[in-house]
């Protein structure tokens, strides 16, 4: 299922405008150059602040769209652009649904916030994710643990335009530096690495792949 969230998202919210921000800023936009994974910068909106070639170089096939573009919002790209699996192998289980809960506690521990509230309105609007969302995810996260929930850590298969790497994995890697935080920031880079997944698997992962069509509902 491909759903198109709402015809205009909010703006990000703005990072601070201090000539220290914007020179730490600056600095690290080429540090993430010089690293040869896709790396982003988001803050706990999953707004995109910063990427990388690397990032851009993933998600350089990737049709537009008005409000989940990758390197705009990237809880977004997961949840409702249509090209995502594509990109996102075993996209259902392996990212939007670990998305999805780690969105829902991030709504939970930040209280009112415009930015994450319009995107739960977006989920809201899409009837297959907002059952999701309000029952499939307790009976998920009791199936696979508590662990699946942090993205730090988590191994997750990707699709690579670049047929050198194909279809391969990733290891998520969230950190923050004192400043980053102090910005509301995180740093995520997907370190791929080398996957032995035949081509039958890949073709079936492209071909049915969709947007939560076997999340149980709660008992």
């Amino acid at each position: 299922m491909a759903y198109q969230a709402g015809g205009q998202r909010p703006a990000p919210r703005p990072l601070p405008e201090t000539p220290e921000a914007r020179a730490y800023l600056e600095g690290y936009a080429e540090l993430l150059e010089g690293v040869a994974f896709p790396s982003l910068v988001v803050d706990h909106c999953w707004d995109v602040v910063l990427t990388n070639g690397a990032f851009r170089s993933l998600f350089r096939e990737v049709g537009p769209h008005p409000t989940a573009m990758p390197d705009d919002n990237f809880l977004r790209f997961v949840l409702f652009h249509p090209d995502a699996p594509a990109v996102l192998g075993e996209h259902e289980a392996s990212w939007c649904l670990p998305m999805l809960a780690h969105f829902a506690r991030t709504v939970e521990s930040h209280g009112p916030d415009h930015g994450l509230q319009a995107i739960r309105r977006d989920i809201a609007q899409d009837p297959i994710m907002e059952a999701a969302y309000r029952h499939g995810l307790p009976h998920w996260i009791r199936a696979v643990g508590e662990s699946a929930v942090e993205q730090d850590g988590a191994v997750r298969p990707l699709l690579h335009p670049d047929p050198h790497r194909g279809a391969t994995e990733c290891r998520v890697v969230v950190e923050t530096s004192r400043t980053l935080e102090e910005l509301g920031c995180a740093r995520v880079t997907f370190v791929l690495r080398e996957a032995r997944r035949s081509a039958s698997r890949e073709r079936r992962t492209r071909r049915t792949a969709s947007h939560l069509r076997v999340v149980p509902a709660a008992d």
